[in-house]
């Protein structure tokens, strides 16, 4: 039933997407029916241009027929729209799961709407039970892990298929196990000051609005009250 809860959120938050928008488009099962929706839609006449967030969502959506640009083609962003990891009630949010945490954040952080799309799995009271991505320059990597190990946060290499996992940008990802209820605004303040460290999966209070899949059915649209 999960896969069909995606579906309905992704379905929905495509909804969302205008005529000339420039719209980004996320990466992860979630995203995936986002991104074919969109599809559909251009395929019926709407007319867009999007940014794709990871090399994944970027081959899926020139598949589908959908106008893409590059990052440094924009100065700003429509509507993003992508999934989370985990998000709890004050809409702080882990990403980075498929291992495009940067990418993700620099086109959130463009854009002027920001929806994010989940099954209801990802609504919790508080975030940490998730690992924490976190992107390392390869070139000091065992001195950044072990900058992150001496604060507690249990960091582990990513491993894909038996090999180190490289991001699309060419970089390492650490997974902080942190655990539930851990001090979000520290490791935050930490995180970003540190050497070798390129981005977090820390997204808070970034979203305009929630759009939850749940089990029964139902479609649940959460707006932010801060935006």
């Amino acid at each position: 039933m999960q896969v069909d809860m995606k579906k309905m959120a992704g379905e929905r938050a495509a909804q969302y997407v205008k005529d000339g928008m420039i719209v980004g488009l996320g990466t992860g099962s979630t995203a995936y029916h986002m991104v074919n929706a969109v599809g559909q839609m251009v395929k019926n006449g709407l007319s867009i241009r999007a940014i794709p967030t990871s090399s994944a969502t970027e081959a899926q959506a020139r598949e589908l027929g959908i106008p893409l640009l590059t990052i440094d083609e924009l100065d700003h962003v429509d509507l993003a729209i992508d999934g989370v990891d985990e998000i709890d009630p004050q809409f702080n949010a882990i990403k980075g799961g498929g291992g495009a945490l940067y990418r993700e954040k620099v086109v959130a952080s463009l854009a002027k709407e920001v929806i994010w799309i989940m099954d209801e799995s990802k609504l919790v009271d508080k975030i940490g039970a998730f690992h924490l991505p976190v992107e390392i320059a390869q070139y000091g990597a065992k001195q950044a892990m072990a900058r992150m190990a001496a604060f507690g946060w249990n960091p582990v290499l990513r491993i894909k298929n038996g090999e180190t996992f490289v991001t699309d940008n060419g970089n390492f990802i650490a997974d902080l196990h942190l655990g539930a209820g851990f001090n979000i605004e520290q490791v935050y303040g930490r995180l970003s000051g540190m050497l070798g460290v390129l981005e977090h999966g820390l997204f808070l209070n970034m979203c305009n609005r929630m759009i939850v899949g749940c089990a029964s059915g139902e479609v649940r649209i959460i707006e932010n009250p801060s935006k």
